[in-house]
């Protein structure tokens, strides 16, 4: 499996266009907790090491905060990618935790509908 070229469709983003200038990192509230930051983590992917990424207890730490989107000048969105990553490794595990017929039983009123939708492609192979 190219786990880089699945990484690339479950985020929608392109590694390649990072221009390693670092404003993610500097940015990033979880910094220090981070085993691989933002622009490295962009890098490895840009790299094909996604399997090293999913091993990696970093990708738990990311905030998903979205503060290094809003301060990437290239539109790459490492948050992004991190919860990409996190999504493969679930999906490498083989373990659907969500049915699709077991999303009406969960809708809320107060509860956004996107909520649901990204749980399930989240926790659902298919996706």
């Amino acid at each position: 499996m190219n786990w880089t070229e699945t990484i690339e469709r479950i985020s929608g983003v392109n590694p390649r266009k990072c221009m390693k200038c670092g404003k993610c990192t500097a940015t990033c509230p979880a910094y220090e907790e981070m085993e691989y930051h933002p622009h490295q983590f962009v890098d490895m992917l840009s790299s094909g090491r996604v399997e090293e990424l999913m091993g990696s207890r970093g990708i738990y730490m990311c905030l998903s905060c979205f503060a290094c989107v809003e301060r990437c000048p290239r539109n790459v969105e490492p948050a992004a990618l991190i919860e990409a990553v996190r999504t493969a490794v679930l999906r490498q595990q083989g373990a659907n935790h969500m049915k699709a017929d077991a999303v009406p039983a969960l809708l809320e009123e107060e509860l956004p509908q996107q909520a649901i939708t990204s749980a399930l492609r989240k926790y659902s192979k298919g996706g």
